[in-house]
């Protein structure tokens, strides 16, 4: 299986750097993908992303990581308080997962409050805007044992 991170994004995510910036910030996710892909190059880790719209391909891309991934680094967007599908499909596989958020989701509205995700998550880390994922990908390394 070797050391590789798989970094999946939920929805809207594709439209970072555009959308709500006051929340979001300005950083577009090809920029946040390209610094941790230095990072993990720095690391000697192998680093994959994948983005969709779309739940049914999320379920996809977790199940296809079966074996193949050691660690999911996971920003699953608005399905993080919506999806028993993709919640199921990360404690299914059974490889670790962090949980990620650029804002702080226990500081906005209500329903944000409560993640599916958490459950299955060694841990979660969220309010810290684009560097929210620069510390889930430390942490990643930490739990490679890197």
């Amino acid at each position: 299986m070797g050391n590789k991170i798989l970094v999946l994004n939920g929805p809207n995510l594709n439209l970072l750097g555009e959308r709500e910036p006051d929340i979001y910030g300005t950083k577009s996710l090809h920029e946040i993908e390209r610094e941790v892909s230095e990072l993990a190059g720095k690391a000697g880790v192998q680093i994959e992303f994948f983005q969709s719209n779309h739940e049914g391909e999320l379920v996809d891309k977790i199940q296809q990581a079966r074996g193949v991934v050691s660690c999911i680094i996971i920003n699953p967007a608005a399905f993080t308080h919506t999806s028993v599908a993709i919640r199921d499909a990360l404690s299914a596989v059974k490889i670790p997962v962090i949980e990620v958020h650029l804002s702080n989701i226990y500081g906005r509205e209500d329903f944000r409050h409560r993640s599916y995700i958490a459950g299955v998550a060694r841990g979660q880390i969220a309010g810290f805007g684009a560097y929210s994922y620069i510390l889930a990908f430390q942490a990643a390394l930490h739990l490679l044992g890197k």
